[in-house]
């Protein structure tokens, strides 16, 4: 029997939507970018997804699943990998959990982890995050039905939601200083920036390859 999938995914211009797209028509399932284009189902998995879904309509789902980039309940809260980018971490955990009041705090399914090395730019730690991601949605269609989520255990922290400020660059400052920053600054959304002489500047950040 096919499953009723839905997947919400409510900015229109994030940068999954074109593999989100694709994986929706391998999975059988219905992309939604608005709360009132979801009808009920089987699954439904919210995915770089800012709206919230009351339990009303959360009940309507045998599963209601999101994905969320960090170890919870460390790191609740919006932009998880971003913050944890700029304070050095090496190895982020992408979780799936249920989706219920309050947000983040949901039983946890099953999580996957990705590497960085420390060059990464935004597109590439982009890839990193979405490959992981995917996985949990495949392995959520393969095993929720004979699987048991767990309890998050310990205490919870809480990033910040960021915002366009976030990705403010001190000219006074060296590039290697604000590497990490330049670095996860989303150059169509939130691009990094810097005001000098009285004019602010954008900063495109393009890797070239290897140096010599």
């Amino acid at each position: 029997m096919s499953k009723r999938i839905d997947v919400l995914c409510s900015d229109p211009q994030h940068p999954i939507r074109a593999r989100l797209s694709a994986w929706c028509e391998q999975a059988g399932a219905h992309l939604c970018g608005r709360i009132d284009e979801l009808t009920g189902g089987d699954f439904l998995f919210l995915v770089s997804c800012q709206a919230l879904i009351d339990s009303s309509l959360r009940a309507q789902y045998r599963y209601c699943l999101v994905l969320h980039a960090s170890h919870l309940p460390l790191g609740r809260g919006m932009s998880p990998h971003i913050w944890q980018v700029l304070a050095g971490v090496k190895r982020i955990a992408v979780t799936l959990l249920d989706a219920v009041d309050p947000v983040d705090s949901g039983a946890i399914w099953q999580q996957r982890s990705f590497a960085l090395q420390g060059h990464e730019l935004y597109d590439e730690i982009n890839a990193k995050l979405f490959d992981a991601e995917f996985e949990l949605l495949d392995w959520a269609l393969a095993h929720c039905a004979h699987s048991q989520p767990q309890a998050q255990q310990g205490e919870p922290s809480y990033y910040p939601r960021r915002c366009r400020e976030d990705s403010r660059i001190n000219p006074e400052q060296s590039i290697a200083e604000q590497f990490d920053l330049l670095r996860v600054a989303d150059t169509e959304r939130y691009p990094a920036f810097f005001e000098l002489h009285g004019y602010r500047y954008e900063i495109v950040l393009k890797k070239l390859g290897r140096s010599a």
